[in-house]
């Protein structure tokens, strides 16, 4: 799970200007931002990148079991 869509609220930045930053369609930001499909890490880098922010800041955190 990430956390694109809460971080690009938070740079109050839209799906469309991400989009056209990375070169994809809106389509496809769009899933990653509503979690129907996780972008590959190369494109999570530059999706942190784009935010200015750690990439771990676009992730959710597991849950560490003992």
């Amino acid at each position: 799970m990430n956390r694109i869509k809460e971080v690009l609220k938070a740079k109050d930045i839209s799906q469309t200007e991400l989009a056209d930053r990375l070169g994809k369609t809106f389509n496809m930001v769009n899933l990653y931002a509503t979690n129907k499909v996780q972008p590959p890490i190369p494109v999570l880098y530059q999706i942190a990148d784009i935010l200015n922010v750690d990439v771990r800041d676009l992730l959710k955190p597991n849950k560490i079991r003992r």
